[in-house]
């Protein structure tokens, strides 16, 4: 019998911590980003994100799967893997990112098989089976030329969406994918074996895997194992066992410096798949947000406003990982964000929520961007904003 499992700790796409806020963000024009609503076969509609590069195409696709935060998947904002989709339409991939059944404004509810890891895995393969026949239905998509990935839950989902017949799907892959259960009485490193073995069985993919050492759900032993299972069963599947990456690999997907990890061997899955690996869609960057001479960025006295908690935050916010960013307000708000997209976006909106006076950015990276003259950059603020998946850490506070 179907059931929500709310023990159920499963990640979508961050490092875990107490402080995880969703936030609106401008469609991104440069990648053709939009949003459509895919039907399936029972009749709900899954909230998709697009983007595509210029052009009537046909395109080759990837289609990117999410993972599961803590909490109610309804609450779960919009994914985009915008770093990875990035890549891939620079190299002529359309990419399409769906939320599955009862997450964010998909409708329908989110239902599970309890500890049958087996069965949950099928079940949200439905979803992608709608995904990829919806896509194949568009004149501007490549049917022939399709790759399907996953990172976490949607890791799983798409090793149990191979598990047969995927009309015009090349290859797999896999970053970090499982699903974890914690309290009860769930053998859930068991269930994962089992279901791994089941899919190995039926697949007739090739597949390429992803797993961190200091991946903070699934490491390199239990990581073996699915391994092995999935090839003992019959499957095709490469296992990238990479060295730790920052705080937690399971984010590794999603951060902005992952694509150093997973793209040498992913290019060379591509090339064997006969799928293309070479840039060919200019992407305008960012620009950068400028450096001042105000202070080094370790230097804390330095910082304006902060009173002795924001010190002691901004002490924190000096050992984060990259990208990260700091922003402050007279009334002594403070705000940091670590990791994910759109730092500085992100911290400026969290200290706003938390004081009356404007907030700024005071530190990016490694460097300190105050001046008693700045205003916010208008890369970071303004605009027609929709909610998506925020996979990094945001804490602020307002100052006391």
């Amino acid at each position: 019998m179907l059931a929500r499992l709310v023990r159920f700790a499963l990640s979508a796409c961050l490092a875990v911590g107490a402080f995880m806020h969703a936030h609106a963000t401008a469609l991104d024009v440069r990648l053709n980003e939009q949003v459509v609503m895919v039907p399936t076969a029972n009749g709900t509609t899954l909230e998709t994100t697009v983007f595509r590069p210029p052009g009537a195409g046909p395109f080759p696709l990837l289609v990117m799967n999410h993972g599961k935060q803590p909490g109610d998947p309804r609450l779960q904002p919009r994914d985009r893997f915008y770093y990875m989709s990035r890549e891939f339409v620079r190299r002529g991939y359309a990419v399409m990112v769906p939320m599955r059944t009862g997450f964010s404004r998909s409708s329908g509810d989110y239902m599970d098989y309890g500890c049958n890891m087996t069965g949950n895995g099928y079940l949200q393969a439905m979803d992608l089976r709608a995904a990829i026949a919806y896509a194949r239905s568009q004149d501007w998509i490549d049917g022939n030329r399709i790759l399907v990935a996953g990172q976490s839950y949607g890791g799983l989902a798409t090793l149990a969406a191979g598990a047969g017949s995927l009309p015009g799907v090349r290859g797999l892959i896999n970053f970090a994918g499982g699903l974890r259960a914690d309290g009860g009485d769930c053998q859930w490193k068991t269930a994962l074996v089992e279901a791994f073995a089941a899919y190995g069985s039926r697949s007739t993919l090739p597949s390429l895997w992803f797993y961190g050492a200091n991946d903070s759900y699934f490491n390199h032993e239990l990581a073996g194992r699915l391994h092995q299972a999935y090839v003992a069963g019959g499957g095709q599947a490469q296992l990238v066992a990479y060295g730790a990456f920052k705080n937690d690999a399971h984010s590794m997907v999603g951060s902005r410096d992952g694509f150093a990890v997973w793209w040498p061997q992913a290019r060379g899955f591509l090339q064997r798949l006969g799928m293309p690996t070479e840039e060919v869609v200019a992407i305008a960057e960012d620009a950068p947000i400028p450096r001042t001479d105000f202070a080094a960025v370790g230097d804390i006295d330095s910082v304006p406003f902060l009173r002795e908690r924001g010190r002691e935050a901004y002490r924190a916010f000096l050992a984060k990982a990259t990208p990260r960013a700091f922003a402050v307000s007279a009334s002594g708000a403070w705000s940091w964000a670590e990791e994910g997209e759109d730092p500085a976006g992100r911290v400026l909106k969290a200290c706003q929520a938390n004081s009356q006076q404007p907030c700024r950015l005071y530190a990016v990276d490694d460097y300190v961007v105050w001046n008693n003259d700045a205003a916010v950059p208008a890369n970071v603020a303004g605009g027609e904003r929709r909610e998506t998946v925020d996979p990094g850490l945001t804490a602020s506070l307002r100052g006391r």
